[in-house]
């Protein structure tokens, strides 16, 4: 299937490693031009020369998308380097696993920032001119645990489920404009966040009691209607879709991806 991305140029936050890493090469292999935005210059450097290879473009952007003026530099590079900006995908984030009564009130501020704040200055700067030009897609990689609060992952359920709200504000405002705003909420996925030393996996392992690693992973997908985690491709080409023509009846949404995890049907 075409995606009609092939004249498109795309910011991705959080790309240098995991999902953001996945939506930055699909896009790509559309033959898309992108922007990838991560904090650590070497791994984004990494992640840049593995994506030249494909039919798009690929640059790196080393910045902290939390700085108050990060959303107006991520939009004037781009524009800079490829002339226009045509789709955001907002998937910058990290979680840890802890109590309620664990968190300091400063990662309370932290996650609002990192989830809430930093989406919010990108669309702010960059949606005005897509509505001139009547096209444009965002996505906002929120969670599952926006739709149904994990008690182990307390201020990132609150930031997450405020992501989804956003999400629907901007919507509403420019889906006549052809700005259209939508959000994906995965579930655990086989990412770095989840799979690497000391990560959510290793987190859940020391919570739940567990002896090894095999028996927290094998904990975590029963807990999926599907009976796995996610990978990471999975979860990237849902976003990728939202991100294209092909998804040109879609605004407003915040599409599941998580394996049936969370028993709605919203």
């Amino acid at each position: 299937m075409d995606l009609g991305l092939g004249d498109k140029t795309c910011v991705v936050t959080g790309a240098s490693r995991g999902i953001g890493r996945e939506v930055a090469r699909m896009l790509c292999a559309e033959g898309a031009d992108v922007l990838l935005v991560a904090r650590r210059a070497t791994d984004l450097g990494e992640a840049v020369s593995d994506l030249r290879a494909g039919p798009g473009h690929a640059e790196p952007l080393a910045l902290d998308v939390t700085d108050p003026d990060a959303g107006e530099r991520i939009a004037s590079a781009c524009e800079e380097r490829f002339g226009k900006l045509d789709v955001i995908v907002n998937n910058a984030g990290t979680s840890s696993r802890r109590g309620l009564d664990e968190v300091p009130e400063e990662d309370w501020y932290a996650a609002w920032e990192l989830n809430v704040m930093a989406p919010l200055r990108l669309m702010r700067v960059a949606i005005p001119a897509m509505v001139q030009r009547g096209w444009g897609r965002v996505v906002n990689v929120a969670s599952s645990s926006g739709k149904r609060p994990s008690g182990s992952m307390p201020e990132y359920s609150v930031a997450k489920a405020a992501e989804l709200s956003l999400s629907r504000l901007f919507a509403d405002a420019h889906a006549k404009d052809g700005v259209l705003v939508n959000a994906v909420c995965p579930g655990p996925t086989r990412s770095e966040l989840w799979m690497a030393d000391g990560g959510l996996l290793d987190q859940q392992r020391e919570r739940g009691g567990h002896d090894s690693r095999e028996d927290a992973l094998a904990a975590a997908e029963a807990g999926r209607p599907i009976g796995r985690l996610a990978e990471v491709t999975e979860i990237a080409a849902a976003i990728v879709f939202l991100c294209s023509e092909r998804a040109s009846y879609v605004a407003g949404s915040a599409w599941s991806v998580d394996g049936g995890t969370v028993e709605v049907i919203i």
